[in-house]
């Protein structure tokens, strides 16, 4: 992402887990604390370098957050095989347990990766400081997405595209409507959010700076 950025060797359920820790610049204080991306499937060409999962990355750096990107087992350098979320559940706690393993944390994802982290946020909730959610393309149609507890709603952002026609927005809403939990909707965006990534991060950098300001 940028030349500070630094590569992890971290130790996973089924072996290494290859991985990239971004810090916030021009930061007066500590961070905020650490955010954790989740990138889309891996079995699609999904990984950390996905533009989505840069694009979020950027506006936790930008919004303070020390941020860590990785790659699911299976992917680029990190042992393993694709595990249909089980495993990559189980990844994605190794990692959060090893870089962040007290204090606030945020947790996203794109796509699959949001699938997977809404049952980390499923598991941690009530044991860990969960500052912030953020979820783009959430992948209801595909899989089983855990709920988002009710005293995290106002903590959390799902964004998703109109024009999406690989997570059709119908589905999102499915999964939403029952929680009563808002939806951000971009007008005439795909899943990908082609043309749409500043926008993308803009509505990201809102969400974070708005809960910075909350007492």
């Amino acid at each position: 992402m940028n030349a500070q950025t630094e590569r992890l060797t971290l130790s996973g359920p089924v072996g290494a887990i290859e991985a990239l820790r971004d810090q916030p610049v021009e930061l007066a204080g500590a961070p905020r604390g650490v955010a954790i991306v989740a990138h889309p499937h891996p079995l699609f060409g999904g990984t950390m370098d996905n533009k989505v999962v840069q694009t979020l990355a950027r506006a936790f750096v930008q919004s303070g957050w020390t941020t860590v990107r990785f790659n699911f087992r299976g992917v680029g350098a990190t042992e393993g095989a694709h595990d249909n979320g089980a495993g990559e559940l189980e990844d994605l706690l190794a990692v959060i347990g090893q870089v962040a393993p007290q204090g606030p944390i945020a947790l996203s994802g794109f796509s699959f990766g949001s699938f997977v982290t809404s049952h980390a946020v499923e598991r941690l909730h009530g044991t860990r400081d969960i500052e912030q959610v953020v979820f783009v393309g959430t992948a209801a149609s595909r899989f089983t997405v855990a709920p988002i507890a009710q005293e995290l709603h106002e903590r959390t952002l799902i964004v998703h595209g109109e024009a999406d026609d690989t997570v059709p927005l119908s589905s999102v809403m499915d999964w939403a409507r029952p929680q009563i939990l808002p939806v951000t909707v971009v007008p005439g965006g795909g899943h990908f959010f082609h043309g749409q990534l500043p926008l993308l991060k803009g509505l990201v950098l809102r969400h974070l700076r708005s809960g910075a300001l909350s007492p």
